[in-house]
C-alpha cells in the first residue's frame, strides 16, 4: 500500500467519523483505518440499554455497520451496503467498551465482502457481522468536497 492511499484512507475514515451523525450520537470513535480495515470503539451508556438491561442489537448493530462502511468506503469510491447479517454470540452492558473491527474479505471492481468482530473489553466476542456492498461510480473526494 503506497504512503498516499494509506492517507486518502484515514482522511475518508476522519472526514466519515465527523459527519456521520448516528455515529456520532452513539459516540463511536474511529480508533484506526487502512484500505479495507478499520476499528471503531464506544462505551455503552444507559441511554443504550434495552428492557431487561442488555445492550440493544441495533446499537452493536449500528457499530459495526459504521464500521463497515468506513473500511468498506476507505479504496475511495462510494460502497453502499446490499446485504448485512449479524450474530449475537454473548450480551454486553453498562460501561462496556466495544470495538468493532472492520476486515475485507474480498474485494472485486463492484462489490466487496467483509466481516466485523464486536468484542467487549474482555475481548469476549459480542457480535459476529458481515455485509456485501456495491461500489459505485461517484468517490468520496466527490462527498468530502461538497463541504
Amino acid at each position: 500500500m503506497t504512503g498516499e492511499l494509506q492517507q486518502q484512507a484515514e482522511s475518508i475514515g476522519r472526514w466519515m467519523a465527523e459527519h456521520d451523525r448516528y455515529a456520532r450520537l452513539l459516540g463511536m470513535e474511529l480508533e484506526a483505518v487502512k484500505l479495507g480495515f478499520c476499528q471503531i470503539g464506544m462505551t455503552v451508556t444507559d441511554d443504550m440499554l434495552n428492557s431487561v438491561g442488555m445492550t440493544h442489537g441495533g446499537v452493536t448493530f449500528g457499530l459495526a455497520d459504521f464500521a463497515f462502511a468506513v473500511a468498506s468506503n476507505s479504496h475511495g469510491n462510494v460502497a453502499v451496503g446490499l446485504n448485512a447479517q449479524i450474530n449475537y454470540p454473548a450480551a454486553s452492558q453498562k460501561g462496556d467498551r466495544l470495538t468493532a473491527v472492520a476486515r475485507e474479505e474480498n474485494k472485486t471492481g463492484r462489490t466487496g465482502l467483509y466481516t466485523i468482530e464486536v468484542r467487549r473489553q474482555t475481548g469476549e466476542l459480542v457480535a459476529l457481522f458481515t455485509g456485501t456492498v456495491f461500489r459505485r461510480s461517484d468517490t468520496m473526494i466527490d462527498w468530502m468536497n461538497r463541504d
